[in-house]
């Protein structure tokens, strides 16, 4: 399983968007070396206001392009970044993928996948009615979220736009994702 990363995004201040950039250098155990969310404790304002020592399973964020290609045949232009990414991939079914897998993103950068991303009504804020694009229900009436994973740096290294995402995935059985 292979993809590729379309687009890398940081910001060192809280904002919903966040600027596509060159290069990411990811910082093992820690996230996006200047980014707002890189910390080994949690970086979420909502989270940190529950529990600040809480360990950060979102130092990470990792969007499919494919899911820009959908909300823009529901009428929603978005562009890499937007959503507060840190990594646009293409040609991976991240939402696929179990816990624990590993993406290696580059020669170096592993990213271990720990869940989805739970987006909230800030969604809205940026684009009026796109929380329902991204959060929906199944026929059984399960919420299934659609904005992404979250994961941690267990090996450090550059991230640019064009290089290769592999994954590797953890011996089974495996444990599909949910919200983080």
């Amino acid at each position: 399983m292979s993809g590729t990363v379309m687009a890398v995004s940081s910001n060192g201040a809280y904002s919903f968007t966040k600027p596509n950039r060159t290069d990411i250098r990811l910082l093992e155990g820690l996230g996006v070396e200047g980014d707002v969310h890189a910390g080994v404790t949690v970086k979420h304002r909502s989270r940190v206001a529950q529990d600040p020592t809480v360990p950060n399973l979102r130092q990470v964020h990792l969007i499919h392009a494919e899911l820009f290609d959908d909300l823009a045949e529901a009428g929603f232009a978005v562009a890499p970044g937007e959503l507060g990414e840190n990594v646009t991939t293409r040609g991976l079914d991240l939402l696929g993928l179990p816990v624990g897998a590993l993406l290696r993103l580059g020669a170096e950068a592993v990213v271990e996948v720990t869940g989805l991303r739970n987006p909230c009504a800030q969604i809205d804020n940026f684009q009026h009615g796109l929380l329902k694009q991204v959060v929906k229900r199944d026929e059984s009436g399960a919420v299934v979220r659609l904005a992404g994973i979250m994961g941690v740096v267990r090996a450090g290294g550059q991230v640019r736009p064009g290089d290769t995402v592999t994954v590797t995935l953890p011996d089974g059985p495996h444990r599909p994702l949910d919200r983080v």
